[in-house]
């Protein structure tokens, strides 16, 4: 599972930013996450209540945005989503990094990062709350 340590890493940043910023409270950290990542949403969420716990991001909500898969291909200069195999024995469809074009191989332009768009905090103990980028 490693949702853990995407959660631990994410953790520690905010953390870090808190420390440099003087920051009271964490109201809510919005993350980015690729398509093709192969981070499970709800797994992630569990391991950062569970590890933010006793922390200044304790009860913050961990928002999460999906970034959707872009591919390129080299071949017939497709630039788009990729193709997917729905007949897969799984749970969603199954990129196949097959240029849905011609055929060729593709390579992920978009979609497979997970990064930390923002930071939602209260500065001051009346609860003012100030978007951080």
């Amino acid at each position: 599972m490693h949702e853990l340590s995407v959660a631990s890493a994410v953790v520690e940043k905010v953390l870090e930013f808190v420390s440099a910023h003087s920051v009271k409270k964490v109201l809510a950290v919005r993350l980015a996450i690729g398509e093709l990542s192969h981070i499970e949403a709800e797994q992630l969420r569990f391991c950062y209540v569970a590890i933010t716990e006793q922390t200044p991001i304790q009860d913050s909500a961990l928002e999460i945005e999906t970034v959707e898969a872009v591919v390129n291909c080299e071949r017939c200069r497709y630039r788009g989503r990729p193709k997917y195999w729905d007949d897969a024995l799984s749970v969603g469809p199954i990129p196949t990094m097959e240029c849905p074009n011609c055929g060729g191989a593709v390579e992920i332009a978009e979609g497979n990062d997970c990064a930390i768009k923002s930071i939602r905090f209260a500065v001051e103990d009346d609860g003012l709350a100030i978007p951080a980028a």
